[in-house]
């Protein structure tokens, strides 16, 4: 158990840190890439209001235009760019008719492209059907006239570059980080829960100690009320006694097994033996008791099934869910237990009709240890409210799943999945 809380303590907290990593740099790394797509798209927009080129004017006089200084178009029209940036920039554009061919191209301001290249980007981007976007390392934007197309493409290789290698770092540093956690929380994680597994510790040596303590004094008042019974005859006092006793000493076992089960590697004896008879075996015992209490029990199981495990185990788990469901059916309810195989799994399962709806969020508490479903029905069915909670513990030390449904509210189902 403890061994478990400190993988689901260690999981938890490098899940969280992972997801908030994930959203800050990706945050502000879609805010790069959109810088670069957003600069790209501006200078693009000029370049295909101007025919391809930047405009010829004069920067406005650093105390005229705060910075970035304003780029004079015209009387009329104006571009926020920084005087370097047609210098700074290497672009291409093609020309084309209403047709698609390729009737003009300018590369005078690149030097990796020429007319041939560029012609075919001209035509590649004219048949992809886009208005913009990238091609190759370059963002274009394509102009539609009412007797010409122009397309214009600007390098974006170094801003790409940069964009790629500031992603690769980050996720570098965020695993090399994320790494260094996972060391931390190893080595300081056996810290945080010490006092959890101590007192865990201390609770369960109680438990087995008070256990073996008890059994002797009610040992010695059961043969003091047999003893008394043969002096003085049977009498009313004398049985309660005796059914208190066993009522004791039954929660005292079930407390040691419990504790036992939940041990991080519980010692069972693991050996092949044929599951279906089990089963069957188990449910016919209970034919006596469903009788008298007029009740009745039905079962379906699949013959031939062999599983390896702690046959006295599951003979105590079966034996359980069929008490839960004898304990808990209303007179002249229904019982029903099923055994088939699903996959690489057995499935078994254990119904029974309830004289009342049983509320969905009291599902996820019947494995819960002293937890009773129906408080006022404590005094007429006997325990404790530990039967579910052993079962739970007898389907994990097999590496199974147990769970409860009840989708009508009229029939409560337990069904256990164990691999075959």
């Amino acid at each position: 158990m403890i061994k478990r809380l400190r993988r689901k303590l260690i999981a938890v907290c490098m899940a969280s840190l992972t997801a908030v990593l994930l959203v800050i740099l990706g945050g502000v790394n879609c805010m790069s890439y959109q810088k670069v797509v957003s600069d790209a798209d501006a200078i693009l927009s000029l370049l295909s209001e101007n025919r391809g080129v930047f405009p010829q004017g004069q920067p406005l006089p650093k105390e005229e235009a705060p910075p970035p200084w304003t780029w004079e178009t015209d009387q009329t029209h104006r571009r926020i760019f920084s005087p370097e940036t047609p210098y700074e920039s290497r672009f291409f554009s093609v020309q084309m008719d209403a047709d698609g061919r390729v009737t003009a191209t300018d590369t005078r301001q690149i030097a990796a492209v020429d007319e041939t290249v560029a012609a075919e980007y001209g035509r590649s981007v004219a048949a992809s059907g886009k208005r913009s976007g990238f091609w190759e390392g370059y963002r274009f934007l394509r102009t539609d006239s009412e007797d010409a197309v122009q397309i214009v493409f600007l390098d974006c290789s170094r801003a790409l570059s940069n964009f790629r290698t500031t992603l690769l770092a980050s996720l570098l540093l965020a695993a090399v980080g994320l790494g260094a956690v996972l060391v931390l929380l190893l080595v300081l994680s056996s810290r945080i829960v010490r006092p959890v597994a101590e007192s865990y510790e201390k609770q369960k040596r109680f438990i087995t100690d008070a256990g073996h303590e008890l059994k002797t004094p009610m040992t010695i008042i059961s043969a003091d009320a047999d003893l008394a019974e043969m002096e003085c005859g049977e009498n009313q006092w004398l049985a309660d006694i005796r059914r208190q006793t066993q009522r004791l000493t039954g929660l005292t076992n079930d407390l040691i097994y419990l504790s036992r089960m939940e041990e991080d590697q519980p010692k069972l004896q693991r050996i092949a033996f044929p599951l279906s008879d089990v089963v069957e075996e188990m449910a016919a015992a209970f034919r006596a008791p469903v009788k008298q209490q007029e009740k009745e029990l039905v079962f379906r199981i699949q013959p031939m099934l062999s599983f390896t495990g702690d046959e006295k185990a599951i003979r105590q788990l079966v034996s359980i869910l069929l008490d839960n469901a004898l304990k808990y059916s209303p007179a002249g309810g229904r019982l029903s237990l099923g055994l088939e195989k699903q996959g690489r799994n057995a499935a078994l399962t254990v119904s029974n009709t309830t004289d009342r709806p049983v509320e969905q969020e009291k599902l996820s508490h019947l494995f819960d240890r002293f937890y009773r479903g129906d408080q006022s029905r404590s005094s007429q069915t006997g325990g404790y409210g530990l039967g579910l909670s052993i079962a739970r513990s007898i389907v994990k030390t097999h590496r199974g799943k147990i769970r409860a449904e009840c989708p009508d509210g009229a029939v409560l189902t337990i069904t256990v999945t164990l691999p075959l």
